[in-house]
């Protein structure tokens, strides 16, 4: 047999031996293997609003224990401080921290009382009595040397609640009082993201509503509506021309007949926006005239905010306040023991296509990269939503700082790109400028906790554009307990996400299909939230970030890795949890960023890569 010879027969046999070892080693799950239910509408929007309570009721508990740990510190730190430093600190704290209304600082030894804000709000007689009783509660507690901590009351249509605290050595106490306008804002947010309402408005951004299959025009009347629909731009136009790009006289020409001003332009394609005819005479007009390669809506996007046998790694168990008691998540798919193994490059970055980041929030400080606003040209990526600083924390929030929550990477840098804009909505074009953006900065991993049920070309080419320089590219599924495949998870290109609860199921809201790649935790998430506060929500706005975060470790504990590689990497070291193999539920499985990162390795070919690796050199010797 000749030397050649001998080469292919040993490396086929060696194919075939990893690949019996691939399928013969790929996880159980526990034994059992969980079938997951879907409920029907009436079902869903009863399981719907219990999720948002839950998230509204665990918000609650996160920020008082927030604003407890930081009354604490202050305590800690007036003790041998001067009057100065002390006005300072708690000028600088309620700074900082909007919701804290009024400070109040008790010293014993001196029998002075200094108010911050002094002036309380005002409600109805009844209101002001229950406010005024609350808070001479809590005098006589510090009095008697007591904690105290109110329950939640009504002033002039707003919540808050008193807390106060006598320091160690009972010479100093504190009471403030906590306007709760999160919760609020909590309970708006996941009416929209757990589509509990029709979201967005018809009319509100001149909109229309299409059928995502037939593309006849429907009405959004219900939350439960929108897994048939996908929103667009009554007035506007994607189009590509054959040619490339047209001249400057046919776009004379195109503006005259349309009448539009200078179209927008990214890629190949334009966006027009006509002052005189709507999408449906639009696209006559180009068909006819111009002959494009596609012409498609400007589509608008909405936030998908909806057991191991690895034993042998020691847990790292960081001291962030809220982890151990609220970070069910990170547990559940073994980052603990993953970190032992990666915890991040700052080498490699991780975008956040969302509605931008929080740069000043304390549990991000140092996190972030200058980002890019696609919204408003010029301006920096702020949040003014939340749902993008929810994001971010999940995946990059500072860990073992004794603040907050832990992020999964300690050291990947969050690149934040805003694309939504003030009411968690998008468009093609920003979403697709935000995509390409970020892979033109080296940008490695691209976390998309957005969708829509149109396929949309134009945004597929600016997926395409970032997959073809090798990013990762992550997104959710969506919240409408549909099997409608949402994009962009269900191109190709990305790894697309489910969301499973603490106890390793199906997320109720959770959209599912063919094209979900993996599961990740996406039930009452605690992360990071603006006004420097922290917030639990649910969606699987929630769980793709956990896939985007463990991709960043991926790559930086082997960057030699490509993306079609990492993302066959999570796909088969993910946890069976439906059916054996891939299902519509779960894809692969929920994600174990432990034996995920042990099967990347340190600059060695994975045994799940191996086949491929065997297709090279079998290429080579031909």
């Amino acid at each position: 047999m000749s030397r050649k010879n001998l080469t292919v027969a040993g490396i086929f046999t060696a194919a075939l031996t990893v690949l019996l070892l691939t399928f013969a080693l790929r996880p159980e799950a526990g034994g059992t293997l969980r079938q997951a239910s879907v409920p029907d509408p009436s079902q869903e929007k009863a399981i719907k609003k219990t999720t948002l309570v839950q998230d509204v009721t665990a918000t609650d508990k996160l920020n008082r224990i927030d604003v407890n740990r930081h009354l604490s510190t202050l305590l800690a730190d007036m003790h041998h401080a001067s009057p100065e430093d002390i006005s300072a600190y708690a000028n600088s704290l309620q700074q900082g921290h909007g919701h804290i209304t009024l400070l109040m600082l008790v010293d014993f030894r001196t029998r002075k009382t200094t108010t911050y804000k002094s002036s309380l709000p005002e409600g109805t007689d009844q209101e002001n009595k229950q406010l005024l009783h609350y808070l001479n509660t809590a005098k006589s507690a510090i009095k008697g040397h007591q904690s105290y901590e109110s329950p939640s009351f009504i002033i002039g249509g707003k919540k808050y609640y008193f807390v106060a605290q006598r320091n160690r050595e009972g010479q100093i106490a504190v009471i403030a009082l906590i306007n709760q306008k999160i919760l609020d804002r909590v309970a708006l947010h996941q009416l929209k993201n757990l589509r509990l309402i029709p979201y967005p408005k018809e009319g509100k951004y001149r909109i229309e509503s299409i059928h995502a299959d037939t593309l006849k025009d429907i009405t959004v009347k219900t939350g439960h509506d929108n897994e048939n629909a996908s929103h667009y731009y009554e007035n506007e136009i994607v189009v590509r021309f054959p040619n490339g790009h047209p001249t400057a006289a046919q776009l004379q020409t195109i503006a005259a007949d349309i009448r539009c001003k200078e179209p927008r332009k990214l890629g190949y394609a334009y966006i027009f926006r006509s002052d005189k005819m709507s999408y449906s005479q639009l696209k006559t007009y180009f068909a006819k005239k111009w002959h494009p390669l596609y012409a498609e809506p400007h589509y608008m996007y909405l936030t998908n905010d909806a057991v191991s046998e690895n034993t042998g790694a020691n847990v790292i168990t960081p001291n962030d306040l809220l982890f151990s008691t609220y970070q069910w998540n990170l547990p559940a798919i073994e980052t603990p023991q993953g970190w032992n193994l990666s915890r991040g490059s700052k080498e490699v970055i991780i975008a956040v296509v969302d509605t931008g980041v929080q740069a000043n929030h304390p549990d991000l400080k140092g996190q972030l990269l200058k980002g890019y606003n696609a919204i408003t040209s010029g301006s920096t990526p702020d949040d003014d939503v939340g749902h993008g600083t929810h994001v971010a924390g999940i995946i990059g929030a500072l860990t073992n700082n004794e603040e907050g929550v832990a992020g999964i990477s300690w050291y990947n840098k969050i690149l934040p790109v805003k694309a939504l804009d003030n009411s968690g909505a998008g468009t093609t074009y920003s979403v697709a400028e935000g995509i390409i953006w970020a892979a033109d900065q080296g940008a490695k991993v691209i976390n998309l906790s957005l969708g829509n049920y149109a396929d949309s070309q134009f945004l597929h080419d600016a997926i395409k554009y970032a997959y073809d320089r090798d990013v990762v590219i992550v997104s959710a599924s969506g919240n409408d307990n549909t099997e409608r495949p949402g994009y962009p998870a269900a191109y190709e290109e990305v790894i697309a996400v489910a969301a499973t609860n603490a106890a390793g199921e199906r997320a109720s809201f959770s959209n599912y299909g063919d094209y979900i790649d993996v599961a990740a935790p996406g039930e009452s998430i605690a992360s990071t939230y603006p006004d420097n506060q922290y917030a639990a929500l649910s969606g699987t706005s929630m769980a793709s970030p956990h896939v985007a975060a463990l991709a960043g470790l991926v790559r930086s504990l082997n960057p030699a890795l490509t993306n079609k590689e990492v993302t066959a990497l999570l796909t088969s070291s993910a946890i069976d949890l439906g059916t054996t193999g891939h299902d519509k539920y779960y894809g692969w499985g929920q994600v174990d960023i432990y034996r995920t990162l042990q099967a990347a390795g340190g600059g060695q070919v994975p045994l799940q890569l191996f086949p491929q690796q065997v297709g090279k050199q079998l290429d080579s010797i031909q």
